[in-house]
């Protein structure tokens, strides 16, 4: 049996050195995060800009790209396994410096959401590759924990970002944070360059054929434990994209406060990077089935009381910003354990597998989150009840995953 405190004897470890390899995956998952969270504070900006008056349908700048972002995995997935983790990045990150130059420039609003589409769409292989090339050094309960640092430090752009959007709204107009955007990727695309070694043996390289990719498939979504986990993970995704469509709106139009989106943003993401801080200090102990069922647990719990303040009347800015932070620090200690459970088998197509699972949680994501968005009705309480029906349905997945036994190490 595996020791869970060691890699196995074919993984390698990390390429590089450990602190640099766990930062330069923060910074690959954190691509995606600065496309969606920056651009937040410019919303009202971008509508008045391009004559879009319903503040709903301002809400596509951010779904156009998570849905190009979660629809173009079915493509890198195989990509990656068979051209290797760092060729596919350096292609990938490439296009996203080009889609963001595009966005910057973008006459109309319907020429932004194409530049979205294609930015998610390029951005998305740095969720696959990072994936497989940690799956590729890690294993188990190990790659739970690297992926929990990893995420912890990747959360540090999910804190700034709002606020980095509003401190060039300062300075120049909404255009400027695309350009932001696109320099940060070209410097990523250097450091990717400069450092990262391919991680994928070339004997494990596989080729791109119709029966090989229907083959892994297949086996993605047959493996119990993949498939679990998966749809658990994305209904939880699902409340977290409700939330990034709503935000602006309940802190613009609810609690009239638009100057603390981003600190009320930050609060949020702080407990989820404390969260994954703990995951990673105690998962190899406790095991990621506990910490992630019983976080679950919790989140639908609080999603309930806080819905319950909500429909009564008693919620507040304070009250929100507090359970809204205790519920994303579940989501947090849920999902990074559920990646790694969900690849738990899936070694042999770590890149497959990753796609599949990623075109399934974030399209689907997308789509329940469009959903908790729309039904913004000038109140906190769609978002809120979308948290507590996904937790409650997630737990239920979770469930008959693990044919009822929860919390087992």
């Amino acid at each position: 049996m595996e020791n869970p405190d060691h890699p196995t004897p074919d993984l390698p470890g990390a390429p590089i050195g450990f602190v640099e390899f766990v930062a330069l995956v923060a910074a690959l998952m954190a691509l995606g995060a600065l496309g969606t969270d920056a651009m937040l504070p410019a919303l009202p900006a971008i509508g008045e800009a391009l004559g879009v008056a319903d503040e709903n349908r301002r809400q596509f700048v951010v779904s156009a790209f998570l849905g190009g972002f979660g629809v173009a995995h079915l493509v890198h997935g195989p990509l990656v396994d068979r051209f290797g983790r760092r060729r596919v990045l350096l292609w990938a990150i490439t296009g996203y410096v080009v889609a963001s130059s595009a966005a910057a420039v973008a006459g109309s609003f319907t020429l932004l959401i194409a530049a979205r589409l294609a930015g998610g769409a390029t951005v998305a292989a740095t969720r696959i590759a990072t994936i497989a090339l940690v799956r590729d050094c890690y294993h188990g309960r190990a790659m739970a924990r690297v992926m929990s640092i990893a995420f912890m430090v990747f959360m540090i752009v999910p804190i700034l970002a709002p606020s980095v959007g509003q401190l060039v709204l300062l300075f120049g107009n909404w255009r400027a944070i695309f350009w932001v955007m696109a320099g940060s990727a070209a410097a990523l695309l250097v450091w990717v360059t400069i450092r990262l070694p391919e991680t994928l043996r070339p004997e494990a390289a596989l080729p791109i054929a119709a029966g090989r990719i229907m083959a892994g498939w297949r086996t993605s979504l047959t493996d119990r434990q993949s498939v679990g986990y998966t749809a658990a993970a994305t209904l939880l995704t699902g409340a977290l994209y409700g939330y990034l469509n709503s935000i602006q709106q309940i802190m613009f139009d609810v609690y009239h406060r638009p100057a603390l989106l981003a600190a009320v943003f930050a609060g949020t993401a702080a407990t989820m990077a404390a969260a994954n801080l703990l995951n990673a200090r105690f998962v190899m102990r406790l095991g990621t089935r506990r910490i992630a069922h019983g976080a679950v647990v919790v989140l639908a719990i609080v999603s309930g009381f806080h819905l319950l303040l909500a429909e009564t009347g008693q919620d507040s800015l304070i009250a929100f910003g507090v359970l809204q932070a205790l519920t994303m620090a579940c989501f947090g200690l849920a999902t990074s354990n559920f990646s790694a459970m969900a690849m738990a088998n899936m070694g042999a197509i770590a890149g497959t597998a990753s796609s599949v699972q990623g075109f399934i949680s974030i399209t689907a994501g997308v789509l329940i989150g469009a959903v908790i968005g729309q039904a913004f009705d000038g109140t906190t309480v769609p978002m809120i009840a979308g948290f507590m029906v996904v937790g409650i349905l997630s737990l239920g997945a979770i469930a008959l995953t693990e044919r009822g036994r929860l919390f087992d190490a």
